[in-house]
This record gives C-alpha cells, structure tokens and sequence, in this order.
C-alpha cells in the first residue's frame, strides 16, 4: 500500500545532468586511451555524486513517505515502510 505523494526531486536535475555529462566524459577517456588512474579517479567521482543524489533522495523519503506513515495508524503501510528500506540497504 502506497498511499504518500511523492516529494519533487526536480532540483536533482542538474546534479543528475552533471553525473550524465561526467559519464560521457569517462567514456571519451577510454576511446582515446587515458591514462587508467585518471578514468578511476573520474569514476569515484561520478560515484561520489551518485551517492549524493541518492543521500537526498533517502533523506526527502524518511520526510514525507515515512513520516506520514509512522504519524498515522496504518500499521500496514508502517510495515511496507520498514521493508522497503531494509530492501534497499540489503542490495
């Protein structure tokens, strides 16, 4: 059961088009060869990034979707909560 609105993450976008655009670049480092620590180095980059992102996306769904449920008295919907972050720290 999902019944919270989903926050606006739009304000992730240019986060998101700045990992796209870093990500064409590592690509355009290995057709011209570079030197493997530097493609490394952009890697752990775009994974830094990435794990921003995906912090503040966390941090909105504990705000909203998970607030709303631990504040009502849908002992279910409590329940799902509680899966889909045990999912998610499990993968």
């Amino acid at each position: 059961m999902n019944n919270c609105k989903h926050p606006d993450y739009t304000e992730q976008l240019p986060r998101i088009n700045k990992i796209i655009g870093q990500l064409n670049g590592i690509k355009k480092m290995i057709d011209d060869n570079r030197y493997c620590p530097d493609i490394i180095t952009q890697l752990k980059a775009v994974r830094s990034a990435c794990h921003s992102v995906e912090a503040v996306l966390l941090e909105k769904h504990l705000e909203s979707c998970v607030y709303k449920a631990f504040h009502s008295d849908d002992k279910e919907n409590q329940a799902q909560k509680i899966k889909e972050l045990t999912k998610l720290y499990k993968k």
